[in-house]
C-alpha cells in the first residue's frame, strides 16, 4: 500500500499546490476587485495602499504563478513571509491563538505556502513540462552542431 501511495504523491502534492495557489489568489482577488466576494470590510483596497493592496497583489499573483506551478518555490516563500507578517501585525495582538484572534487563514497559507517551498510544485506543474521541452531540445544537439 505505501508504494502506491508514494508512486501517487507528487500527483497529490500537485493538486495540493493548485488548491492553495487557487485560495491565495482568491483572497487577492477579492481585496483587489471584490471578486468573488468583497472583503471582510466591504471595500477593496486602494491602489497602492500600504500593506493592503501589497498584500493582495502578492496573493493574486502569487496565486496564479502557485497555480500554474511555475516559480512556485519563490512565489511560495515570497508568500509564506507576506502571511507571518499579517500574522503577526494584525492578528498577534488580538490574542495568543489563531483561533482567538482570527488569524487562522494566514497561519495556515504560511505553513501551507512554507510547505511548497521545500516540496516544489509537484507534476502538473507547467515548469515541469517546460523543463522537460528545453531538456529534450538540448539532448538532441549533437557536439559540433549549431543549436
Amino acid at each position: 500500500m505505501l508504494t502506491s501511495l508514494d508512486k501517487a504523491s507528487p500527483w497529490a502534492i500537485g493538486i495540493f499546490r493548485i488548491v492553495v495557489g487557487f485560495l491565495f489568489f482568491c483572497h487577492g482577488t477579492s481585496s483587489l476587485f471584490a471578486w468573488p466576494v468583497a472583503p471582510y470590510s466591504g471595500q477593496t483596497a486602494d491602489f497602492g495602499a500600504w500593506p493592503s493592496w501589497w498584500a493582495a497583489a502578492i496573493q493574486f499573483a502569487g496565486g496564479i504563478l502557485i497555480m500554474l506551478g511555475v516559480g512556485t518555490r519563490a512565489a511560495a516563500f515570497i508568500g509564506s513571509g507576506s502571511m507571518a507578517v499579517a500574522y503577526f501585525w494584525k492578528h498577534q495582538g488580538d490574542g495568543l491563538l489563531p483561533i482567538q484572534n482570527d488569524g487562522d487563514s494566514a497561519a495556515l497559507f504560511c505553513w501551507a505556502l512554507l510547505l511548497l517551498v521545500f516540496i516544489g510544485g509537484g507534476k502538473l506543474a507547467l515548469s515541469s513540462v517546460l523543463n522537460r521541452r528545453t531538456s529534450t531540445s538540448s539532448d538532441s544537439v549533437r557536439v559540433g552542431e549549431p543549436a
